[in-house]
């Protein structure tokens, strides 16, 4: 009689193992084979890391293997198991894999096919295309779209983290890592014995240093000695953690009257401020949108303040950055002036803190929030409703998609919501920061999430004029290399333009992005589908951009892109596609590390040695 070896690999996470009874049938061309228990005596199967291989015996040859079912039915007490793969030896000698990495919980059940991506065209028969369908519509049922807040994107419909699809879940090292990390990062900061200095007024400077005294970097430590001068402040603006606002400015805005006779000492080429701006020396940092939000009130005696300022910036001789006129408001006015380099040292000094106030409420709120995480969770939720797992795409997009949804719908349980930490400790807080991303939507477009684009939108492409703006260069590197690794992956898949446009599944996942995430908005530029393989190759180049590269640009890294431990694509020409990707990769890491040599500010947060894959934090 025809018999099969099955392969069996169980998780590493924690309690990934299980002491359940579980069950295999195989589904093939020429018939199903019977529900086979999968066990060896005197032996504790599907152990947390465990590989494990067992002999099925059937009446007679099955044909081409379609599907596999597996089914945990309980021993004693209930206990999930996470499944990584199933392979499937046949007795013809082919070798078959089909990829899991999924929890199977209670008594449940679960079809796998094998690990060659598909196109729904390429499912020639009843099995395979009824399998694709239900699959589909089980996710949407599982996968649903909701409404936080009005104007905001969509997010997932679930109240809490526990009610989150358990596949999409924090894994238990996860939890515990977030919330070691967590400890640690209040620990290295004395958040726990200063938290008061966070909720009262400071009375000197020397409370900067009090707060950061247990941080010990390089960096750290040379911006602590020179977060004084000017020459940072404006550096921060290139390379620090938001270094999207600036752009090149083209002519003077009439609601900020800075005049020559104002910033003549602070110009270097004899040249007047017009002659300046048109040879593009001068740069504009706006904060238009904190105009009119609403300052946190948390409690009756605590009054916070917010500005909306504007702020001019010179590239001096030494091609440095540097501020020569901050207005704090936007309707100019003698209650509202513009100060100059030329002012009293600590007005000076104050006017600059006040901008950086409101860069990191722009930071938080709109270039981390909205523009990552909320934008990723669209991204994530339309894949699981339209792609299903055999789909090229799915495979290409998930390892991007991982504990995206976990991490915000945690954000909206513990830290964006009425009371959650931003009540309490931001300025933005009680409402504000609802405001800010409702206010953002306007400018959220497709575009500006086109990073060479939006480089170019801002005037800041030209490296020989802005040569020190690392975010820039190091960005468009990483862009390139992953265009590169979309565009190799769908010629293996999509051989023309018309197999694009006739991807029913990839024009569904596209839709929903556009209708459900973007609010059907017309002005968002997000398409409502694509046409092309060139587009398609941009349009994959965004969602892993900003999932991956974005985010770490203004956060920070956990597994690092290009490395994906779940092997969903099995076939040899994506993986060789993803061999010259890390290659790719590994040459900008060089090249990164090669210019940071000797810096005294080394920026390496778009290195993609420390580029997460997902967000993930």
């Amino acid at each position: 009689m025809p018999s099969y070896t099955v392969t069996v690999a169980t998780g590493s996470q924690w309690f990934a193992g299980t002491d359940d009874y579980v069950y295999l049938s195989l589904e093939g061309t020429a018939g199903c084979s019977e529900r086979h228990l999968l066990d060896k005596p005197f032996y504790n199967d599907f152990e947390r890391g465990a590989v494990d291989s067992y002999d099925v015996t059937v009446e007679e040859d099955l044909g081409e293997i379609q599907l596999i079912k597996i089914e945990k039915r309980k021993y004693w007490y209930q206990d999930d198991w996470y499944l990584k793969y199933v392979t499937v030896k046949t007795p013809m000698g082919d070798y078959l894999e089909f990829p899991c990495y999924r929890w199977i919980t209670d008594e449940k059940e679960i079809v796998l096919r094998d690990g060659r991506a598909k196109l729904s065209r390429d499912d020639k028969t009843h099995i395979l295309k009824q399998h694709r369908r239900k699959e589909l519509e089980t996710r949407q049922k599982m996968y649903r779209w909701k409404e936080w807040h009005p104007g905001f994107p969509l997010s997932i419909d679930a109240h809490s983290h526990s009610d989150l699809p358990r596949d999409i879940q924090f894994d238990n090292e996860k939890g515990i890592d977030f919330i070691l990390n967590y400890s640690k990062a209040m620990e290295n900061l004395y958040v726990n014995r200063f938290m008061h200095m966070f909720q009262s007024s400071w009375s000197d400077f020397a409370d900067f240093e009090r707060i950061f005294v247990r941080i010990s970097n390089t960096i750290s430590e040379y911006v602590m000695q020179h977060w004084k001068e000017d020459f940072m402040f404006g550096y921060q603006f290139l390379n620090g953690c938001n270094p999207v606002l600036i752009r090149r400015c083209t002519e003077i805005p009439k609601k900020f009257p800075v005049t020559m006779d104002m910033v003549e000492c602070s110009l270097e080429r004899n040249l007047t401020l017009e002659e300046e701006v048109k040879q593009g020396n001068i740069f504009i940092v706006d904060y238009e949108l904190l105009d009119g939000v609403d300052a946190n009130k948390t409690d009756p005696c605590t009054i916070q303040y917010l500005a909306a300022p504007i702020c001019l910036l010179y590239k001096n001789l030494e091609n440095k950055i540097v501020p020569i006129a901050i207005q704090l408001g936007q309707k100019p006015g003698p209650d509202n002036p513009i100060f100059l380099p030329s002012d009293a040292t600590y007005d000076w000094l104050l006017a600059k803190i006040w901008v950086r106030s409101s860069d990191f409420h722009i930071h938080q709120t709109v270039t981390h929030l909205l523009r990552t995480h909320l934008v990723s969770e669209v991204f994530s939720i339309a894949m699981f409703r339209q792609l299903p797992a055999v789909h090229p795409l799915f495979k290409l997009l998930v390892p991007h998609m991982r504990f995206t949804i976990a991490i915000n719908t945690k954000a909206r349980e513990q830290l964006i919501c009425e009371c959650g930490l931003f009540d309490k400790a931001n300025a933005t807080g009680g409402g504000g920061h609802v405001q800010m991303v409702q206010k953002a939507m306007k400018d959220l477009t497709y575009g500006s999430l086109c990073f060479p684009e939006e480089i170019k939108a801002k005037g800041m492409e030209s490296k020989e004029d802005i040569p020190y703006y690392y975010y820039r260069d190091d960005g468009i590197k990483v862009w390139e290399a992953i265009k590169s690794f979309a565009e190799d992956v769908i010629h293996i898949y999509y051989e023309s333009d018309d197999v694009v446009c006739e991807d029913v599944e990839l024009q569904a996942f596209v839709k929903d992005i556009y209708v459900y995430g973007m609010r059907g908005v017309k002005a968002s530029g997000f398409p409502k589908a694509i046409r092309t393989r060139e587009k398609l190759a941009e349009y994959l180049t965004v969602i892993i951009f900003t999932t991956s590269a974005q985010h770490a640009a203004v956060n920070f890294g956990q597994l690092f892109l290009g490395m994906y431990p779940d092997e969903h694509f099995v076939e040899k020409p994506v993986k060789e596609a993803m061999a010259k990707f890390r290659k790719n990769l590994d040459e900008i890491v060089n090249t990164i590390t090669e210019r940071n040599k000797n810096k005294k500010l080394p920026y390496y947060y778009l290195s993609p040695d420390r580029i997460p894959n997902s967000v993930a934090v």
